[in-house]
């Protein structure tokens, strides 16, 4: 493989042009085919299977109406007051105004329809659109909004919950922050800002190309919107790494008597066989999503890994015809490693150190990252509620208003389907059914059972005395489906939780069950992969025992600041949540992808040392001084992205931005600098086991690249260009 790429990286340099205008003309053919395809997103969490999800499609069958989107106005006094009579008549006109919009299929009367608190000073009515929560927009929603505006006017505090608020934005400016750090990162490491721009532009190139591509594919097949953000994150992570990686082997190859050419060759031959692993590795992570069982989870997977595959072709093509473009250029700022020892480097420092203490650093790392991890023995999985929001958002005054004022379970109703053995007996067994869910713990409410238009499904709303994110109300979803045959018996009823709330456990109950599943299968091919590439079953060993370490702290440091509430407040998080249910495994997949990426890219500077006859310790001391200075790059790079994220109001953005950070700060500078190279180091000799039969069996990807070709004069005789990319 080695010597293909440096074929590749031969040609692209030649043939730069060509290059260049084949990635230019992609990203313009994708993002015109994206622009004329009309695709959308879908911002339903649907699991097929799932109990909720049966009741939900039953439902949308036999009464239509409930297919639209739906939401929740809240009208309240100031505070201590109760609604005067003024007060009731701007509620009544805003709801009138409400009712009369196009977009609006229906509007619920507060006062005839048991919707103001008995205090007298909370109010909400219920919002029912015509269009489905997919095809709704802001220019439906106006109406409900302009009328919210109105009210606050009048100095009534309002709330909006459900599909009537509108969309949280998700702190662009703030991610916009973190390219500037990283380039200021770049520039720093690189000292040129030419070699800094590349990584940046590469990435943008892909993220550009994998993005538009998404956009084409959403006309096809349904894509939730939460697969942009993940292909955005993961394809700028990715991308910024594999140029950083083949621009950094390239400056430390280029020198005098040396042509461009040469250096690009053996830069791509090297570093390229290191990234092709690398992402490899990372589109088996993605990939492996499908085992959730969740399409939109599998689509998320599949749509990301394509934005990597294409940042790994970007990487081995693109980035040696900027190199050619740039020139010396690309080489200003330069600090040359020289062989000697006298090149006293923080990092070389750094290992020497590690080495030392070697056996307390392989005791006292997995303690730390252990003690971090603890926390997540009591994780708590959930879909984000109105609370889960900022304070000052619509949605987070929607919830405290209703919890002020109704308790807080009437945000996590749950509807019961009862489906009838015969229309004649109309709303007799369902009216039993009722009386007898009173009975059960932790139910505060159940409502009048009503009739779907054939009269086949009766309707009941089951209000909990406790919270939507609460264990109580995932304990009372449990009970009544647990008691269904003592619930129905002598009803002719069939009966199925659902609602906003179920639909929720139903999802953290599947989230929670393949978390297992999917890090078994992500760590079992990259386990076969790296295995592969540095003909060693140790060094693959400690890489997945590495990243399980860090990604088992990052999720417990998690925990700890958004569940339990432990510092949460030096990150201007107000209110503690359960943790949104699809975090977990979008972190596992990105923090595995970046994980590999930093073993691969300094396990990779060893094997070569290794491979070229040096003692087991000069090995790690001389990988590590070659890959220590782009690991660290990388590390900080992914951080100022990803800390980015911290800063919006929103939690569940700022929970994704805190693990992926604290994940990336661990894995690169706690597991990957200090603990590898510790235990390569106290391994020797045995980190490169490898048994005769597996020997004989795998295949010699030669991934430090010993076996290319040395060209000095490759400037000269482009007729050989065509043949440099067939093997000899």
């Amino acid at each position: 493989m080695a010597s293909l790429l440096q074929r590749l990286g031969r040609f692209s340099y030649r043939r730069r042009r060509w290059v260049l205008t084949f990635w230019v003309g992609l990203l313009i053919a994708s993002a015109a085919t994206a622009g004329l395809s009309g695709g959308s997103f879908s911002s339903n969490f649907t699991i097929p299977g799932t109990e909720s999800q049966k009741a939900m499609d039953l439902l949308s069958v036999h009464d239509p109406a409930t297919k639209g989107a739906s939401g929740r106005i809240v009208f309240a006094a100031p505070a201590h007051h109760r609604l005067t009579a003024a007060d009731r008549a701007d509620v009544q006109t805003v709801v009138t105004e409400i009712a009369h919009a196009p977009s609006l299929a229906s509007v619920s009367n507060p006062f005839t329809a048991g919707g103001v608190s008995h205090s007298g000073q909370v109010a909400y009515a219920n919002i029912s659109f015509h269009k489905s929560q997919n095809d709704l927009t802001n220019t439906d929603r106006q109406p409900v909004l302009a009328a919210a505006r109105r009210a606050r006017a009048d100095g009534l505090q309002v709330g909006l919950s459900g599909q009537a608020a509108e969309p949280s934005s998700s702190g662009g400016a703030d991610v916009g922050l973190g390219i500037i750090v990283a380039l200021l990162v770049l520039t720093i490491t690189f000292g040129s800002l030419i070699a800094a721009g590349m990584p940046l532009l590469t990435a943008i190139f892909g993220v550009g190309i994998g993005l538009t591509g998404i956009v084409t594919a959403s006309a096809l097949t349904d894509l939730s919107s939460a697969v942009i953000s993940l292909a955005a994150m993961i394809g700028l992570a990715v991308g910024i790494d594999y140029a950083l990686f083949i621009i950094t082997r390239y400056r430390s190859i280029a020198r005098p008597g040396v042509s461009h050419q040469e250096a690009i060759g053996q830069a791509v031959g090297t570093a390229g066989t290191a990234v092709v692993f690398a992402g490899s590795t990372v589109v088996i992570a993605l990939v492996a999503l499908f085992v959730t069982g969740v399409p939109f989870m599998t689509a998320m997977g599949f749509a990301a890994a394509g934005t990597v595959a294409i940042s790994v072709l970007i990487a081995i093509t693109l980035v040696p015809a900027l190199l050619g473009f740039a020139g010396d250029r690309a080489l200003k700022g330069k600090h040359k490693l020289t062989d000697g020892s006298h090149n006293r480097t923080i990092g070389l420092r750094w290992v020497e150190f590690v080495m030392a203490h070697r056996k307390i650093v392989v005791v006292v790392v997995p303690v730390i990252a252990l003690a971090l991890a603890s926390p997540v023995l009591h994780l708590h999985l959930g879909l984000p509620d109105d609370s889960s929001y900022a304070k000052g958002t619509a949605q987070h005054t929607a919830g405290s208003l209703l919890d002020q004022g109704f308790g807080p379970g009437l945000d996590g109703q749950l509807t019961i389907v009862a489906q009838q053995a015969s229309t004649a007996n109309g709303t007799n067994g369902a009216e039993n059914l009722a009386r007898r869910l009173t009975t059960l713990p932790d139910v505060a409410k159940v409502s009048t059972p009503t009739l779907t238009p054939d009269h086949k499904l009766a309707i009941l709303t089951v209000t909990p005395s406790s919270s939507a994110s609460s264990t109580a109300t995932t304990n009372l979803v449990k009970r009544i489906r647990a008691d269904r045959a003592r619930l129905t018996a002598g009803t002719h009823t069939d009966i199925a939780v659902t609602g906003t709330t179920a639909v929720n456990i139903d999802v953290a109950n599947r989230m929670s069950q393949s978390l297992l599943p999917y890090l078994a299968v992500i760590v079992g091919l990259a386990f076969l992969l790296l295995a592969i590439a540095f003909r060693s079953l140790l060094i693959p060993l400690t890489a997945v025992a590495g990243f399980l370490l860090s990604v088992a702290a990052a999720l417990g440091a998690m925990v700890a600041v958004f569940q339990d509430g432990t510092g949460a407040s030096l990150i201007g998080v107000s209110q503690t949540a359960p943790i949104v249910s699809l975090t977990p495994v979008i972190a596992i997949g990105i923090l595995f992808g970046l994980a590999m990426d930093y073993q691969v890219f300094l396990i990779t500077g060893m094997r070569e040392a290794h491979a070229h006859g040096a003692t087991p310790d000069d090995a790690v001391r001389n990988g590590f001084r070659q890959s220590a200075r782009v690991v660290t790059a990388a590390g900080l790079i992914m951080v100022s992205v990803f800390a980015a994220f911290i800063l919006p109001d929103d939690n569940i953005i700022k929970s994704i931005g805190f693990v992926l950070t604290a994940g990336v700060l661990i894995d690169a500078f706690l597991i990957r600098m200090t603990l590898t190279p510790a235990l390569v180091s106290l391994l020797g000799q045995h980190a490169w086991w490898l048994p005769h039969t597996l020997d004989r069996l795998i295949p010699n990807v030669d991934i430090e690249g010993t076996n290319l070709q040395q060209d000095t004069h490759p400037d000269a005789d482009p007729a050989h260009e065509a043949r440099e990319l067939v093997p000899a």
